[in-house]
């Protein structure tokens, strides 16, 4: 590929990240489910965040990610310890970027986004055992308070996205984005 035309790729897959950002930052305002220690089912705001991997590939994906993680830290996020921070902002919004690693796949789009909501799962478990374990229930172990309190919002938003991407309109249309960039 020429430079001039890797330029413009470029330029586009900016523009693209920028406004499934601003996207899924808009969606993610719409909170269905809040969570009392942090955490919300949204309008869908983690598909639109995944969709940057998924048009524009696994490093395009990863860095909006990371910048979404960003942005919810400075709109409104939960900081109790650095580690705890990157754990829950940077890092798990940077693995939904992982769905780029499945756009090429016939049915990358269900495993990218599985796999990318699977990835910030972790990292917002492995961040929840650790910095908010002390607030599961008597007698519940720590473990198992951080992967229901996760599933309850993480869980719930994402088998709602499967659902609205099992509607013909909505998965065709996304295909036919992905075809046109």
């Amino acid at each position: 590929m020429s430079e001039n035309k890797n330029r413009n790729r470029n330029l586009q897959y900016m523009v693209i990240c920028a406004a499934l950002i601003a996207l899924s930052i808009a969606l993610n305002q719409v909170k269905i489910i809040h969570m009392p220690m942090g955490g919300s089912v949204t309008l869908f705001s983690m598909l639109a965040a995944t969709l940057a991997g998924y048009f524009c590939g696994p490093k395009w994906g990863i860095t909006a990610g990371v910048a979404l993680g960003l942005l919810n830290i400075v709109i409104g996020g939960y900081i109790y310890h650095p580690v705890q921070v990157i754990l829950d902002y940077p890092l798990a919004f940077g693995c939904l970027g992982l769905s780029g690693f499945f756009s090429k796949d016939n049915k990358g789009l269900y495993i990218g986004y599985i796999v990318a909501v699977c990835g910030r799962f972790i990292c917002s478990f492995i961040s929840g055992y650790i910095f908010f374990g002390s607030y599961a229930p008597e007698g519940m172990n720590p473990v198992v308070y951080s992967f229901l309190y996760q599933l309850g919002y993480l869980g719930v938003e994402a088998v709602l996205t499967i659902f609205l991407l099992a509607v013909p309109v909505v998965h065709n249309n996304i295909y036919r984005l992905k075809e046109q960039l």
